[in-house]
């Protein structure tokens, strides 16, 4: 349930602690942990409520933590899921709850006004607990990483997908036949 919560927080912008930014060079920096190697030179990374950091030069956009919440939680994902999360950023200040922000996107969507991400688009999530954080140094022990392969409209019954994972590791389908219908991809963790 914490992993679903953290990927809708995620999604909407929504916060629920209260603590200090680390500098820009450290959030920078724990963002790009959330990136495939290969892709974390060029990446362009925001604050997790959208400013920007850092131009990048490839597809890859990172986030990074929300000081709002505990422990660190950090991702990536590809350049078209922007136009979506830029959304959800304005929403978000305009004081829209999470499920205010949901129907608005869905109705954007359909209405062909929000550009949504292409078939297999991907998010790579990581977190790690408070205790295992270094905000000073910005390294992080323990972390754990899902991934999300964004699907706008798929359901069940065009994926194969269950809609809630059939054993640990196994993928599965969130919110399908909605505009943010994705495939849940949540490793064993150690």
């Amino acid at each position: 349930m914490k992993a679903i919560l953290s990927i809708l927080a995620l999604l909407i912008g929504f916060s629920v602690f209260g603590q200090t930014a680390p500098s820009k060079e450290i959030q920078i920096k724990m963002a790009l942990m959330a990136a495939p190697e290969d892709q974390r030179e060029g990446a362009t990374v925001y604050s997790s409520d959208g400013v920007l950091l850092r131009n990048g030069s490839n597809q890859t956009i990172c986030l990074g933590d929300d000081p709002n919440r505990e422990g660190l939680s950090v991702s990536c994902y590809h350049k078209s899921v922007q136009p979506f999360m830029e959304r959800g950023w304005a929403l978000k200040k305009e004081g829209k709850s999470m499920q205010e922000i949901f129907a608005i996107r869905e109705a954007e969507a359909k209405a062909k006004t929000l550009t949504l991400p292409d078939y297999g688009s991907t998010l790579f999530v990581l977190v790690a607990d408070e205790k295992d954080v270094n905000w000073n140094t910005g390294e992080a022990a323990n972390t754990y990483t899902r991934s999300v392969v964004y699907i706008p409209w798929a359901t069940v019954e065009s994926t194969g997908l269950p809609v809630s994972p059939p054993a640990p590791g196994l993928p599965w389908i969130m919110d399908p036949g909605t505009h943010r219908a994705h495939i849940m991809i949540n490793p064993p963790r150690d």
